[in-house]
């Protein structure tokens, strides 16, 4: 199990280097469209470590429960925030104690961790989550009819999901043999729920109100995959550790969303906190 917990740790480094990449790709081109961002070197590069992370994340699926997997990614945006650091942004005390949170919640899940359920789904659940990934994309082409000022916070929320989706399809990936990952459906519902989530965060951190768009991300791809896998794929905590699970993805969901402002890294450092306000808040 623990390299499961290594893995995920590891795939949460990728993914919030990636997410440095990704938003100072958005942020260098406010007004070009999110078809024309995705195609910038800094965020192809970003997409590649999205895939090593993705790679490492299926891996820790294999062995370790949705809610603990989804719970380390979310220290992503610990990740970026350090990284910001090293970029010259100055964290302020309370971005210092979110990153102490997030990390306090990943100990208590890594103590707390249970083996991964064991269920047989059928064609009926790969198919639902096939119609989530269309119903997702409906609403993404649907977001003009929403008034602009929820269009960052709503993007995230379909991002979000859609990663959650990707977790989702990965925890049911019965193996990770070349063979079997082409025979598989949720191989495929993975990729294009992944594609998607991309393209909604790439427009999200391009509408303002990054850090609520970043924390309707966070909620997304870590309180549904976390349900759906104790409500139906038989996920659960080591036997007299409910209540440190619980804590310890309260923690870990909760310093994450502290530091969802690093969402996007390249905004000016903040003369009062020394931290990192969001693009609404800079003019």
């Amino acid at each position: 199990m623990w390299w499961g917990l290594a893995g995920a740790l590891a795939a949460a480094v990728a993914y919030g280097l990636a997410s440095v990449l990704q938003a100072s790709a958005a942020g260098s081109s406010p007004d070009a469209g999110a078809e024309a961002v995705v195609l910038k070197p800094r965020f192809l590069v970003g997409m590649g470590l999205d895939l090593v992370g993705f790679g490492m994340q299926v891996a820790a699926l294999q062995v370790l429960p949705l809610f603990v997997v989804q719970s380390a990614l979310a220290a992503s945006l610990a990740v970026t925030a350090v990284a910001a650091r090293a970029l010259g942004v100055r964290l302020g005390r309370t971005e210092w104690l979110a990153v102490g949170v997030v990390c306090l919640g990943l100990g208590l899940l890594g103590l707390s961790a249970g083996s991964e359920g064991s269920p047989v789904v059928g064609h009926g659940f790969r198919w639902a989550l096939g119609a989530a990934v269309v119903l997702l994309a409906l609403a993404r082409l649907s977001i003009q009819l929403v008034p602009r000022r929820l269009h960052g916070p709503l993007l995230g929320l379909i991002g979000g999901l859609g990663f959650g989706v990707v977790a989702v399809s990965g925890r049911i990936i019965p193996s990770l043999r070349p063979a079997d990952l082409l025979t598989e459906s949720a191989t495929y519902t993975a990729i294009a729920a992944g594609a998607l989530a991309m393209l909604c965060y790439a427009a999200a951190l391009q509408r303002g109100g990054v850090t609520t768009a970043t924390a309707m991300l966070v909620i997304g791809e870590t309180v549904l995959p976390a349900l759906v896998g104790l409500l139906l794929l038989g996920d659960h905590a080591r036997h007299g550790y409910t209540v440190p699970a619980i804590a310890g993805f309260v923690l870990a969901v909760a310093g994450a969303l502290a530091l969802a402002r690093f969402g996007e890294p390249e905004q000016p450092v903040s003369s009062a906190e020394g931290s990192l306000p969001n693009r609404g808040s800079s003019a």
